[in-house]
């Protein structure tokens, strides 16, 4: 029995549709829990101050709370921020379980999720960004929608 190897197996269809679902689960998860809880009242892990601080020091271009609130994806995907957040996701792969699952995140703050402002990222990515949302109280306003 040969073992699974990602970095050489075709991209089989019904896979990624698997993955594709289940990232729009947590999604719908996500944004079923911060439109009844006001994001400033969550917390998304034991580790949600850990990897905040850690966050703002490796990324000190997100301590600006309207980069927090709104970016481009294109942020996120070139070489050097592909680096970048490899050092800050290896920080923290022994702590989170599932922490390089893809899984969807909102490129602004301000909308829900939609065609135009979700992304695809490691969910490890999705807490560092939604734990500051939430943080500085940039989710509150889905309360009720």
């Amino acid at each position: 029995m040969s073992t699974f190897n990602a970095e050489t197996a075709d991209n089989l269809e019904d896979i990624e549709k698997q993955f594709a679902v289940v990232a729009v689960e947590q999604a719908e998860t996500y944004w079923g829990l911060i439109s009844k809880v006001p994001g400033s009242k969550l917390r998304l892990t034991k580790y949600d101050d850990e990897i905040y601080e850690t966050f703002m020091e490796h990324f000190p271009e997100y301590r600006d709370i309207e980069r927090v609130a709104r970016f481009q994806e294109e942020e996120l995907k070139t070489k050097e921020a592909k680096e970048r957040w490899r050092k800050f996701i290896g920080l923290f792969e022994k702590k989170i379980d599932d922490f390089n699952f893809g899984t969807l995140l909102r490129t602004d703050a301000r909308q829900e999720y939609g065609q135009f402002t979700t992304c695809f990222v490691v969910r490890l990515q999705f807490y560092a960004f939604e734990i500051a949302r939430n943080k500085h109280g940039l989710n509150d306003w889905a309360v009720g929608h």
